[in-house]
């Protein structure tokens, strides 16, 4: 099951027991593929030897676990997340992998757009402020945010990290993992970490006020701090901070920019064609785009063996870099979120998630379907 997993370069697997069967699911770019379908009987004891790997109680079977264990594949240590959830036939058990041996991305590698990329990196060099990362589940949020601590991790800087979980071990760094069951949350972590002489701080997430606060005051006292947001673009992320009930001019006076990103399949080599588009995609990019081209040529895969028939092979990044300017903060201390809107809008146009995905489906990278996708998301 782990082999077939790396083989395909999964990010998860999905193991649920239905009435009569036990289904075995692969989650390849973003998308859940149905790899086996085996006799129930097997389900009990599957359930066991994992549960036994990641150091679950065995015996609970009513209420959800998590653990978390290593395996090597073919030569490859994978980091293994696991979770248990009771259901009507049995336990469903899903596992999140992550590749170890894969190392870590450099920015110029995650696919951040050049002038992007170039405004992005200025913003790390600041001495202080909030950089905040936004995006849904499985947008590749930590991969950028490793790829850029990746970048500030010089001798001469201390870097702490509050994650939940630690997914990557950097040198250097000061990593140090939740544990809500001994009370060590993010907040508690970041009220220690402000004692111990930092100049960068990662939360791994801001989920609540309190969390937010204590980074926005560590932003005003002279630190860098990284942070995530699930959000659904840049603009939206500054607002969700307000709705925390966090203070408007202290939110201007800490955030410098957000990164919002999602991520697109790309068109596998192998099967590539030129795609002839369909009536409704031809409505769509003329409202998207006013000066689209007509003649512009866009490709698709038919599908073979080497993409498992999908017509995609791997995913790419897309990108939108949204930087305040004073009038977005005078907006933000006045907590008028419709001005702060518009001009968010005004400041991105042609810049969007959607436009960069564009981009992308026109140079053949990835699909038109793929950018609508982006564009009904946001």
């Amino acid at each position: 099951m782990f082999e077939d997993a790396v083989q395909v370069k999964a990010s998860d697997i999905h193991i649920e027991p239905g009435e009569k069967i036990l289904r075995i699911r692969l989650r390849i770019d973003g998308v859940l593929h149905e790899q086996i379908v085996k006799e129930k009987s097997i389900a009990s004891a599957l359930a066991l030897k994992l549960k036994l790997m990641a150091e679950l109680n065995i015996a609970e079977k009513r209420l959800p676990q998590d653990g978390r264990f290593n395996i090597k594949v073919r030569d490859r240590v994978l980091d293994v997340r696991l979770s248990t959830l009771p259901t009507q036939y049995g336990e469903s058990i899903v596992m999140r992998l992550l590749d170890q041996s894969a190392g870590i991305l450099d920015l110029d590698e995650v696919g951040i757009p050049e002038d992007i990329l170039k405004r992005f990196r200025s913003f790390l060099k600041s001495p202080h402020g909030i950089i905040l990362v936004t995006g849904p589940t499985g947008s590749g949020k930590t991969t950028t945010l490793y790829a850029a601590l990746s970048e500030l991790n010089e001798e001469s800087k201390n870097i702490i990290t509050a994650e939940d979980p630690v997914e990557y071990r950097l040198p250097r760094l000061n990593q140090v993992q939740v544990n809500y069951s001994l009370g060590l949350d993010f907040v508690r972590v970041l009220r220690a970490a402000l004692r111990q002489d930092p100049n960068i701080i990662l939360v791994g997430e801001m989920r609540d006020q309190e969390t937010a606060s204590i980074a926005i005051r560590a932003a005003l006292t002279g630190h860098l701090v990284l942070s995530t947001l699930h959000t659904n673009d840049a603009a939206s992320s500054a607002l969700r901070l307000i709705d925390m009930k966090t203070e408007g001019f202290l939110v201007a006076a800490a955030l410098r920019c957000v990164l919002a990103q999602r991520l697109v399949r790309r068109i596998c080599d192998q099967c590539k064609e030129i795609y002839e588009l369909k009536d409704h995609e031809k409505f769509w990019l003329q409202n998207i785009r006013k000066n689209a081209h007509a003649t512009a040529q866009f490709h698709h895969g038919k599908g073979c063996m080497f993409c498992n028939h999908t017509g995609y092979k791997g995913r790419i990044g897309v990108f939108e870099l949204l930087e305040l300017t004073p009038p977005m903060m005078d907006a933000l201390r006045r907590h008028d979120a419709e001005v702060f809107s518009n001009l968010a809008k005004e400041f991105l146009a042609g810049r969007l998630l959607v436009d960069n995905a564009l981009q992308l489906a026109e140079i053949g990278v990835t699909t038109i379907d793929e950018a609508i996708r982006i564009a009904g998301e946001v």
